[in-house]
């Protein structure tokens, strides 16, 4: 065998080699020889990202809808129930809800407890999970085609029928309680949690989309139960599988599977946030006196997942500070202070608008400094907005991420799923980066006027109070809290 495969390699490489002897140089031809590299891309090929008719939408009597995508290219399926709910619908006492009871939802389900759903899914080489954010929640399941019948029953098992044991719930409780006190530790996480509670003060948007110990210590298998049996609706619902599979005779077992399934209407979404989020500029120090680098984050109100222009909205933010290196704040704060490691910007989408928010971290003295540059940055992206090279590469950035994005029909079908989710025009992924193209420099330049807030913005700080107050007390009112005392 290796002989072969050495003459194999021998062969190839004589074929290239005469291949090569035999073409002739570009200067013989009367042509500048261009490195590939230099060549300019070819221009993106506007299309449908699946072939016509491959992606199929129905709706059953009892509300349920189906979405399915054949892709017979590998033997394997993948199915998934999803509902349009999630953390946004829990009040803030219960903050955690979601996530709990999707993780009760994967420790027992129909006839098996939870160490047989376990060994269920281990035997037939599938994955199992239940995922929970902001505004949805999802059962999936995979593993190779010809164990169909078998994964869609574990499925309806476990996103109809789980078990919600007392003992189990008991136990993830103590589980989340210490995971949480795991991550108090890590500075960015705290960041994060006291970002979001110095924006939503009394909103849900305010706790971590785990919820926080207070909140944990509420949650039990009543509480995951009476969550399960609001959001789990068929009229709220949404089934999808992609892979390996006849589409008829998987709408046949479905509908056995899920057309009996009856509930009620489904909960409201949730109140939405306050705005504007700050209505003045103020100051949080998250007091950890050990630190030597100090986290930043500066924050308001941002946009949702549904807002007009969402796509100007992302391309102004990778010319700000979601592109890594070749951003305005990493150019300014890293390249050429010399300030941090790495400095980013986010506009984080949910169903009601969520936190716009900028993070680095730095040393302990040079806090003030960053934050100056930062503030500075924000204000200079509206009194000078991506000149049109800045919008270029943004656009062929945003093109570039899109198509990884979709390089799987797995991938393909969970973004419609979020489409419908967030009732969004089913053909956006088709046109999305026409709609990318169409962005001006003037349709950038307005939602930086519109969108981008320093004087208002929360500025929030981990590390050493008694250091960092000095430097930002003229910034705004100063608030000191400790990140070990606890909370309501």
């Amino acid at each position: 065998m290796r002989r072969i495969a050495a003459a194999l390699l021998g062969l190839a490489a004589a074929v290239a080699c005469a291949g090569h002897r035999s073409a002739p140089a570009p200067e013989a031809e009367g042509r500048a020889w261009i490195p590939a590299w230099e060549l300019p891309p070819p221009p993106p090929r506007d299309a449908p990202v699946v072939a016509g008719g491959a992606v199929q939408r129905l709706d059953l009597d009892n509300g349920l809808r189906i979405i399915l995508l054949e892709d017979h290219r590998l033997p394997r399926i993948s199915l998934a129930l999803h509902v349009r709910r999630g953390e946004a619908s829990v009040p803030p006492e219960l903050a955690g809800l979601a996530a709990f009871t999707g993780s009760l939802m994967e420790r027992g389900a129909g006839a098996r407890d939870a160490q047989a759903l376990a060994w269920a899914v281990e035997e037939l080489g599938a994955s199992l999970a239940v995922y929970s954010d902001w505004d949805a929640m999802g059962v999936g399941i995979s593993g190779l085609a010809r164990d169909r019948d078998r994964l869609l029953e574990l499925l309806a098992d476990v996103a109809l029928r789980p078990r919600f044991e007392a003992a189990e719930a008991e136990r993830l409780r103590g589980e989340t309680l210490a995971w949480l006190a795991r991550a108090a530790d890590d500075p960015a996480t705290l960041a994060g949690w006291w970002t979001a509670r110095a924006l939503y003060p009394g909103h849900r948007y305010g706790e971590p989309q785990g919820g926080v110990p207070a909140s944990v210590a509420r949650l039990d298998a009543d509480r995951a139960r009476s969550l399960h049996r609001r959001f789990f609706v068929p009229g709220n619902a949404v089934v999808s599988a992609s892979g390996d599979f006849d589409p008829e005779e998987l709408l046949a077992r479905l509908g056995e599977l899920f057309g009996a399934w009856s509930g009620g209407d489904p909960p409201p979404p949730g109140p939405p946030p306050p705005a504007p989020a700050p209505a003045a500029r103020k100051v949080l120090i998250v007091d950890r006196p050990e630190l030597e680098q100090s986290r930043i984050a500066l924050a308001h109100d941002g946009i949702e997942r549904s807002y007009p222009e969402r796509i100007e909205v992302s391309l102004l933010n990778s010319v700000l500070g979601g592109s890594g290196f070749s951003s305005r704040l990493t150019r300014r704060v890293r390249s050429e202070a010399g300030l941090t490691y790495g400095v980013g910007s986010h506009f984080d989408q949910r169903r009601s608008p969520g936190p716009f928010v900028v993070s680095t971290f730095t040393r302990v003295p040079e806090t003030r400094r960053v934050i100056d540059l930062l503030l500075a940055e924000l204000e200079r992206i509206a009194a000078e907005p991506p000149d049109a090279q800045e919008l270029r590469d943004a656009q062929t950035l945003a093109a570039g991420h899109f198509a990884l994005g979709l390089e799987t029909s797995d991938a393909v079908v969970a973004t419609l799923v979020e489409l419908d989710v967030y009732d969004l025009p089913e053909d956006s992924i088709d046109t999305y980066r026409a709609r990318v193209r169409a962005v001006t420099t003037e349709d950038t330049a307005r939602v930086a006027r519109a969108l981008v807030h320093p004087q208002r913005a929360a500025i929030v700080l981990v590390g050493p109070a008694d250091a960092l107050r000095p430097q930002v007390q003229d910034l705004g009112p100063v608030e000191v809290v400790d990140p070990l005392a606890p909370r309501p």
